[in-house]
C-alpha cells in the first residue's frame, strides 16, 4: 500500500539537491559576491591578473547567485526626497512663451504691439498695445490651449487666459496643475531609479511616498552624501542660442532672455535666449569620449525631433555661436561652423576622465524635471546592520533548536524525519531567494523564523493521525498511508489560508512588510512540499527497507 513512484521519488530529491546547490553560495557569502562583482568588472573594463584572480575564488561551474542583503542587514543609505513640483510651472511658461509670440504676430494690426511683463514664475503677463483688440489676442491664445491628459481632468484644457485692462495673464489650469504634479513626481522616480541602476548597486529601494515624496534606500552605499551626490545634480542640458557676452553679471537680460555665467572661464556671462533650441529631454545617448586633441569629452545623440531641430537651427545659424548648458553654467559655447544634420556631437570642456563618465551618466539618465529637497538622510553602518544578523542568527538558531528538540522528544525516528525535512526546508527558502535574486530583511528574518514553527505543523497533523489510526487497530502500513491520505485536507487549508494572508501583505504593503510576505509565501510553499512529500519518501524508504511490525510515533 505504501508505494511512490520511482520517477517522483528521483523528482522529489532531485527539487532538494537543486534547493541545496542553489544556496550553497550564501554559505560563502563575501567571496561569491567578490567573485560575482570581479566578473561584472571584467564584462565592463577587461580583463586584469587581479580581477581573474578574484573571479576564480568560486568555481565558474557553480550556480553564484546570492540572496540580496537590504539596507537594515547590510547597511547603506536612506533619503527622503520631496520633488518641487512647481518648479515645472516656471519651465511650461518659459517654452509657451514663443508660441503666445508666433500666434500675436500675425495680428499686430489687432492687437498692437506686445510685450511681456515681470510677473510670477508660473504666469506669463503681456501688455499689448491696442486694448480693443483683447478679445481678439485672447481667442488666439487660447486656441494655443490643449486637453488636459489625466482622468482628473477630463474636459479641462492646460492653460487659462484673462484679462486685466490691457494685460493678458496666462498661468496653468489647475486641473493641468494637479496632472502635471503627478508626472514630475512619476519622472523624477523613474530618473532616480535610472541612475541609481546606472552605478550598479544592489536591489535599491525606490518608491513614491504620498503626493509628491520619494523614499530611496541603497544596501551598500557609503553614506547619505554619496548618494546625494549620485541623484542630487539635476543634470538640466539646454542648446541655446546666444544672445551676447560679457563681465556683468547685473546685466538686464532682456525679455524672453536670461544671463547664465561660464563654466571655465570665471567672470564671463552669457546672455541665452530662455527657450532653448534642444533640452537633455532630447538625448537618446550619452557616452565619455575625447575630443580632437585627447582631451576628455562627452559625446551625445538626439532622437528624431531633436536632430530636426538641431540641424535646422544649425543650417540657418551658421557662423552664430549657441551654447551648450549644463545646469545654468555654459558648458562651451561653440560657433556653428556648417550644418549639423546628423543629430550628434560632442560636448568639450575641462572635463577630467571620471567628470566625463559622471556627465555622461547623468545626461544618460535623464534630467530631472524639478528639484529634490532631501527632508530625512540616514546613513546605517554596515555594524548596525551585522547586529542585526547576528541577532536574527541568535533568533533561527534558537526557534531552529527548539523545534527539533521537541519534534525528537515527542516524535521519535518520526521526529528525526520531520527535523531532516526542516533542514531542507531552510535551504529550500534560501535556494529560491537566491534564484529570484529576493532580497532579505530584518522582517524577512522573521519570517523565516515564523516558517521553521509552521513547517513542523503538517508533519504534526499527520503524525497525531497516524498514532489515532494506530489505536484504531490498524496495521503500520495502513496507518501511515491514512494518516498523510486524511490529514492532507488540513494540511493544504491552514497554508493556503496563511499563503493568501502573505499575497495580500506583499500586494498592499512596501518594504520591510514585503520582505516578510516574501519570505512567509516562500517558506509555506516549501514546508508543504517538505512536509507532504520529503517526509513521506524519507518514511516510506525506512519502512521498505526494515519492515517493522510495529512502529512507535
Amino acid at each position: 500500500m505504501l508505494q511512490i513512484d520511482l520517477w517522483k521519488r528521483v523528482l522529489i530529491w532531485l527539487v532538494c539537491v537543486t534547493g541545496l546547490l542553489l544556496a550553497l553560495p550564501n554559505a560563502f557569502y563575501t567571496r561569491v559576491e567578490m567573485s560575482n562583482d570581479a566578473a561584472i568588472e571584467i564584462t565592463a573594463k577587461g580583463e586584469t591578473p587581479e580581477r581573474l584572480e578574484i573571479v576564480d575564488q568560486w568555481p565558474s561551474w557553480m550556480p553564484s547567485s546570492l540572496v540580496n542583503l537590504g539596507l537594515d542587514l547590510r547597511g547603506g543609505a536612506h533619503l527622503l526626497a520631496e520633488v518641487k513640483v512647481a518648479d515645472v510651472y516656471a519651465a511650461r511658461m518659459d517654452s509657451l512663451w514663443p508660441e503666445v509670440r508666433n500666434v500675436l504676430r500675425p495680428e499686430r494690426a489687432t492687437v498692437g504691439t506686445f510685450r511681456r511683463q515681470p510677473g510670477p514664475e508660473d504666469q506669463i503677463r503681456l501688455k499689448i498695445s491696442k486694448p480693443e483688440g483683447m478679445s481678439r489676442a485672447l481667442e488666439l491664445v487660447r486656441g494655443l490651449a490643449n486637453p488636459v491628459t489625466s482622468l482628473t481632468g477630463a474636459g479641462s484644457t492646460d492653460i487659462e487666459a484673462s484679462a486685466t485692462g490691457d494685460i493678458i495673464t496666462i498661468q496653468l489650469s489647475d486641473a493641468e496643475k494637479l496632472a502635471s504634479d503627478d508626472r514630475t513626481v512619476r519622472q523624477s522616480l523613474e530618473i532616480v531609479r535610472r541612475r541609481i541602476d546606472e552605478v550598479g548597486t544592489r536591489e535599491p529601494t525606490i518608491q513614491r511616498q504620498g503626493v509628491d515624496r520619494i523614499l530611496i534606500q541603497v544596501p551598500g552605499i557609503g553614506s547619505a552624501s554619496e548618494l546625494k551626490a549620485i541623484i542630487g545634480t539635476t543634470a538640466q542640458l539646454t542648446f541655446s542660442p546666444v544672445v551676447g557676452r560679457g563681465s556683468d553679471p547685473d546685466a538686464v537680460a532682456g525679455a524672453g532672455n536670461k544671463i547664465v555665467p561660464s563654466l571655465d572661464d570665471p567672470g564671463v556671462y552669457f546672455t541665452i535666449e530662455s527657450a532653448p533650441v534642444v533640452t537633455g529631454e532630447d538625448l537618446v545617448d550619452a557616452q565619455p569620449s575625447f575630443d580632437q586633441n585627447g582631451g576628455p569629452a562627452v559625446s551625445f545623440r538626439f532622437n528624431t525631433s531633436g536632430a530636426r531641430r538641431f540641424g535646422d537651427y544649425t543650417a540657418e545659424n551658421i557662423g552664430s555661436p549657441f551654447a551648450i548648458v549644463l545646469d545654468d553654467e555654459v558648458v562651451s559655447a561653440p560657433v556653428i561652423q556648417s550644418h549639423i544634420p546628423g543629430g550628434s556631437g560632442i560636448i568639450t570642456g575641462n572635463f577630467t576622465i571620471e567628470e566625463s563618465t559622471n556627465l555622461a551618466v547623468l545626461l544618460r539618465a535623464g534630467a530631472l524635471p524639478a528639484e529634490l529637497e532631501f527632508l530625512e538622510e540616514r546613513t546605517i553602518g554596515p555594524e548596525l546592520g551585522q547586529d542585526s544578523i547576528d541577532a536574527g542568527k541568535i533568533a533561527t538558531i534558537v526557534a531552529f533548536v527548539g523545534v527539533l528538540v521537541f519534534m525528537v522528544l515527542s516524535y521519535g525516528l518520526f521526529g528525526i524525519f520531520a527535523n531532516v525535512a526542516l533542514i531542507l526546508n531552510i535551504a529550500l527558502i534560501f535556494g529560491m531567494l537566491s534564484l529570484i535574486g529576493g532580497t532579505l530583511t530584518l522582517p524577512g528574518i522573521a519570517g523565516i523564523v515564523l516558517t521553521v514553527g509552521m513547517a513542523v505543523d503538517a508533519n504534526v497533523l499527520v503524525f497525531e493521525r497516524i498514532r489515532e489510526e494506530l489505536k484504531a487497530g490498524r496495521g503500520p502500513a495502513r496507518s501511515i498511508e491514512e494518516g498523510y491520505s486524511k490529514a492532507l485536507s488540513a494540511i493544504l487549508d491552514a497554508n493556503v489560508t496563511t499563503f493568501i494572508t502573505a499575497v495580500i501583505l506583499f500586494a498592499m504593503g512596501s518594504g520591510p512588510v514585503r520582505g516578510f510576505a516574501i519570505t512567509l509565501g516562500l517558506g509555506i510553499m516549501t514546508s508543504v512540499f517538505t512536509a507532504i512529500f520529503v517526509t513521506r519518501v524519507m518514511i516510506i524508504m525506512w519502512f521498505e527497507r526494515r519492515r517493522p511490525k510495529t512502529i512507535e510515533v
